[in-house]
């Protein structure tokens, strides 16, 4: 793929995708529930895709149209034993979410996936788990995982680790298991399976005590199935919402967009180098603030941003690091370890690929340093992603100001935006 310099701006209204996250845990904790669930807006992409194929493989019915997918619950005990391993393609949220959840189930599974999900690690999900009596082998810590039929006992788990992932593995196995399991969280993370548990009619209880949160759930209650809406992906309009800011005469509106105040890191960044960006039609639905978005190309400035921002938008770095390439003085982004261990090593792809582009920058420890200028020569147009869509996305954006760049490997992103290309080239983008 190759990504061309915009000349007109960046303007319209892009469709964006349904929420990654969201669409993830609107199968698989349906699936569990009693009853039929219609979801709307489902994210078609190919890590929710293996997500869903996991679930049919373990005996639950779906049906699909145009505009829905409905899903027939089984119940927290129904799931079938899988005759085949469970491949998860690229997905790492479907490698530790189902972890956690076939950890209670009275069947042994095996589950797979592609080179790179194969690298990521998985003994902190295994871990915590075998606190709790599962029976978890990896290979050599990760991919693939066998997990064996066992009784689990509720303990209490103090995440070592910041991560939704891990957490949400945890309320998994912990919703199926006897007595209460208590979680306690040290740093914020995304809380989309709380709120849809809750919604579900878990027994579960939430008390935030400082930067901490607590989280009692007490198992073994069946779920009751309800409809779910999706709402549209903050961390996919990211791209948009830079590319509208980084090129002249550029205004876009992104609508029913998640606004979940534990993802939405990357608007206060942005917000905090200058950028127009206005939250508007604020809204709840199936317990989630959603808004549209309207973004005006603007004058960003550099920011420094502690570890605290990593919580909230680890997944946003490649993009923002693009848009304070463009900024008119100098960034720091500090404490993005967890950035090494996302689908490939994000903050050493982020430095090759500015450096290729002529863009001043150096990590130190697990910080980032920025420095932009105004006039840019590329030293390497072709940029390396390593299989990892957002590394590809961030730099298409990138290839709108300085391009052409070419965009290695870029089928990866059809793991979380199928549309991507179509939907930026419509708004002005200029991807081939």
């Amino acid at each position: 793929m190759i990504s061309g310099v915009v000349t007109k701006g960046i303007n319209g209204i892009p469709r964006i995708p349904g929420d990654k996250s969201i669409s993830h845990r609107s199968i698989i904790i349906p699936s569990i529930s009693n009853g039929i669930c219609e979801i709307n807006n489902i994210l078609h992409s190919e890590d929710v895709i293996h997500t869903l194929e996991a679930f049919k493989l373990m005996g639950v019915e779906v049906e699909k149209n145009e505009k829905k997918l409905i899903i027939h619950g089984k119940g927290l005990n129904s799931l079938n034993v899988s005759n085949n391993e469970i491949y998860l393609g690229n997905s790492g949220t479907s490698a530790r979410l189902l972890t956690g959840l076939l950890s209670s189930q009275k069947f042994k599974s095996v589950l797979t996936g592609d080179k790179s999900l194969s690298n990521r690690p998985m003994r902190r999900i295994a871990e915590p788990l075998i606190k709790m009596n599962a029976k978890i082998h990896t290979t050599n810590g990760s991919l693939p995982i066998t997990i064996e039929k066992s009784d689990l006992k509720s303990t209490d788990i103090d995440l070592e680790i910041p991560s939704a992932q891990i957490k949400s593995g945890l309320l998994l196995a912990a919703i199926n298991t006897k007595g209460e399991t208590k979680i306690t969280e040290n740093k914020i993370t995304r809380d989309h399976t709380e709120i849809m548990l809750e919604s579900f009619g878990a027994n579960i209880d939430i008390q935030k005590k400082g930067g901490r949160k607590i989280i009692k759930i007490i198992g073994q209650k069946e779920l009751v199935s309800n409809n779910i809406d999706v709402p549209n992906d903050l961390s996919s309009s990211a791209f948009f919402i830079v590319s509208a800011l980084i090129n002249k005469n550029s205004r876009i509106i992104l609508k029913n967009i998640n606004n979940n105040p534990t993802r939405n890191g990357i608007i206060l960044a942005l917000k905090k180098m200058g950028a127009k960006i206005s939250l508007i039609n604020e809204r709840i639905n199936n317990n989630e603030k959603i808004c549209d978005i309207e973004v005006v190309n603007s004058n960003l400035h550099g920011v420094e941003l502690g570890p605290e921002f990593a919580d909230l938008m680890i997944d946003e770095y490649p993009i923002l690091a693009v848009a304070a390439s463009f900024a008119s003085s100098p960034s720091i982004f500090r404490g993005l370890k967890e950035l090494r261990v996302k689908e490939s090593d994000r903050l050493k792809l982020i430095l090759i690929n500015l450096q290729n582009c002529g863009v001043d920058c150096k990590s130190e420890n697990d910080d980032l340093f920025i420095y932009p200028s105004k006039n840019y020569k590329i030293k390497n147009n072709f940029i390396q992603t390593d299989f990892d869509h957002r590394i590809a996305m961030s730099f298409c954006v990138m290839g709108t100001k300085i391009g052409p760049l070419n965009i290695e490997n870029s089928e990866c992103i059809n793991t979380s935006f199928p549309t991507f290309k179509e939907q930026l080239n419509k708004l002005g983008g200029r991807i081939f």
